[in-house]
C-alpha cells in the first residue's frame, strides 16, 4: 500500500463537495456483505487510518473512496471524561478507573495508536450506568458508552505555561448522544492536570480541582451500537508542527476530525496509550450483558520493531466497564501492539 502516500494531497474535496451532515450521521448497522467484500473494507478502513486530513478541521470518507470530504464541525460541551478516582475498597476491579492495561513505547514516541476489537463474543446489550460514588454522572442510558485512547498524564509540555506540577493528557474520542440524542461526535479531549488555581487558559474549563480541560472541535458520526464494536476502528495520531487527529471508521464510513499539536505539544512526550470501551464521560460505567467476551488491540507506529511492554493497572481514564481483564501480550513489528481480553 505505499502508493498511498503520493494519494495524501489529493484525498480531499471542499465542503461544497461534502456530503450533508444529515446524510452521515443518525443511525447506522453493520451491512452484511460477502468474505472478499469484508477484507475489502477492513483493508479500506485501514488505509483511511493512514490517509492524513489536509488541515485541521472535520472529514468524512465513504467505502471504498479514499477522498476525505470537509464537512461542519461541531463545537460542543465539556463533558469531563475524567481521570481515575480514588479506589473504592471493596469494589470490584473492572476494567477501568486506572484498572488497565496500557501499551508503553519506553524512549520511543508515539505518532500514531490504532485501537481495534478484533474479537467480540456474547455482546447483545450495553448501557451506561452511573456510579453513586462519583456522582452518577456521565451519559447514561442504553447504548451509552465511549471509545478512548488516551495518553499518559505523568508529562508536561509548553502547554503547561511552566506552571509547577502541571501536565498535559491528551484523549481521542468517540462519544455517541455527546451533544445531540442519535448523533455521536469524533473529538479530542484536552487536559492540563494541576494547572492550579490560575484562571485556565483560553478554550480550557475548570474542573473544580485544579485542572483545566476542553474539547477539540467534533466531527459528527452515527452511533453505533456496542453490539457492532468488531467493526469499529479508533486511530489518534500526534504530528509535531502539525495536526493532531482522532479518526473513527465504522463499516464503510470515516469520521475525522483533528487540532494543532500545538494544543497540547503531545507529539513531544507521548509514549503511552490506554485504549478501551468505558462509560461516557462523568466517570461513568459501560455494563454489558453478562457473557460477554472483547478482544482488545492495540498498534502503535513509534519508530521501533520492539515489543513495546504491556503494563497493568496503569489506565489514566476515570470512566469503566464491568468486565474483568485476562492476560495481556505484547508483539513485535512494524506497529507493535498489545492485546488482551476482557470478560464477564
Amino acid at each position: 500500500m505505499m502508493f498511498l502516500a503520493g494519494l495524501v494531497s489529493a484525498a480531499f474535496v471542499p465542503a461544497v463537495f461534502a456530503a450533508p451532515a444529515s446524510d452521515i450521521a443518525g443511525s447506522s448497522s453493520d451491512q452484511q456483505v460477502g468474505p472478499i467484500e469484508a477484507v475489502a473494507r477492513q483493508a479500506w478502513r485501514e488505509d483511511m487510518a493512514q490517509i492524513a486530513t489536509p488541515a485541521d478541521g472535520c472529514y468524512h470518507a465513504s467505502y471504498p473512496s479514499i477522498v476525505w470530504q470537509q464537512i461542519s464541525c461541531r463545537n460542543l460541551p465539556a463533558r469531563a471524561h475524567s481521570v481515575p478516582h480514588y479506589y473504592l475498597f471493596g469494589a470490584p476491579q473492572t476494567a477501568g478507573n486506572g484498572n488497565d492495561y496500557t501499551l508503553q513505547s519506553g524512549s520511543h514516541l508515539i505518532t500514531k495508536a490504532v485501537g481495534s476489537f478484533p474479537t467480540v463474543t456474547g455482546v447483545t446489550s450495553e448501557k451506561g450506568v452511573g456510579v453513586a460514588a462519583y456522582g452518577d454522572g456521565g451519559i447514561l442510558g442504553a447504548n451509552e458508552y465511549s471509545l478512548q485512547i488516551n495518553s499518559q498524564f505523568t508529562s508536561t509540555t509548553t502547554a503547561c505555561k511552566s506552571k509547577s506540577g502541571c501536565t498535559v493528557w491528551q484523549q481521542f474520542v468517540y462519544a455517541p448522544d455527546y451533544e445531540v440524542q442519535g448523533e455521536a461526535a469524533v473529538f479530542m479531549q484536552n487536559w492540563l492536570i494541576g494547572y492550579g488555581s490560575s484562571r485556565c487558559p483560553s478554550g480550557f474549563a475548570s474542573d473544580g480541582e485544579g485542572d483545566c480541560y476542553g474539547n477539540s472541535s467534533a466531527a459528527t458520526a452515527p452511533d453505533v451500537k456496542a453490539t457492532s464494536l468488531a467493526s469499529m476502528v479508533l486511530t489518534g495520531t500526534a504530528a509535531s508542527g502539525g495536526n493532531d487527529t482522532a479518526v473513527l471508521t465504522y463499516d464503510g464510513e470515516a469520521y475525522s476530525a483533528s487540532q494543532k499539536d500545538s494544543t497540547l505539544y503531545l507529539s513531544q512526550v507521548w509514549n503511552t496509550v490506554e485504549y478501551n470501551i468505558v462509560g461516557n464521560a462523568g466517570g461513568s460505567e459501560a455494563q454489558f450483558n453478562s457473557g460477554s467476551s472483547i478482544t482488545v488491540n492495540v498498534a502503535v507506529t513509534d519508530g521501533s520493531t520492539a515489543a513495546p511492554s504491556c503494563v497493568a493497572d496503569s489506565g489514566t481514564t476515570g470512566e469503566s466497564n464491568n468486565l474483568n481483564l485476562g492476560s495481556c501480550t505484547a508483539s513485535s513489528g512494524s506497529t507493535p501492539s498489545i492485546k488482551f481480553t476482557e470478560s464477564n
